[in-house]
């Protein structure tokens, strides 16, 4: 990558500080998928819905390009260890996703659609870190298909 664009890896690193500066600079791009997608929605006149925002996440093209989907899936653990100002970024992100998702979902209580949107979020970012992790096709997308309609579905 660094030779195509015409860069050495140390002139590539002279640009940062530190490792904890890239991360937060690469981290800082890759936030924001959901909001990026209410704004598209918005413009083409299809609003984003607490249930097409859950369809995408499970889709399985999320499921298979970790790079291009969420941040927290495919980093979290490595985040967890970061220093203090990716961690601040990420808590700052989190806040945004679940006011975005709080936003989606119907109701006045906000105390309630909050804690809605905290377990949404959680079991999203953890069925598609199951959901990638197994070697079983089948079990990938039970896990992914079965935290969908459940989240859609509340028993």
């Amino acid at each position: 990558m660094m030779k195509e664009a015409g860069l050495t890896v140390g002139g590539f690193y002279k640009h940062f500080d530190s490792r904890d500066e890239l991360v937060a600079e690469a981290l800082g791009d890759a936030f924001g998928v959901w909001q990026r997608q209410k704004e598209a929605g918005a413009s083409s006149g299809q609003p984003l819905s607490f249930e097409k925002l859950i369809d995408d996440y499970v889709s399985d093209a999320h499921r298979k390009n970790p790079g291009a989907g969420c941040a927290f899936s495919a980093l979290a653990p490595e985040i967890a260890r970061s220093d203090k100002r990716t961690r601040a970024l990420t808590s700052d992100q989190v806040e945004a996703d679940l006011d975005l998702l709080v936003g989606l979902l119907p109701g006045r209580d906000k105390r309630a659609a909050r804690s809605k949107a905290i377990l949404t979020f959680s079991a999203l970012v953890g069925a598609m870190s199951l959901a990638r992790a197994v070697s079983d096709e089948a079990l990938s997308h039970e896990i992914l298909k079965t935290v969908a309609n459940l989240l859609k579905h509340p028993a």
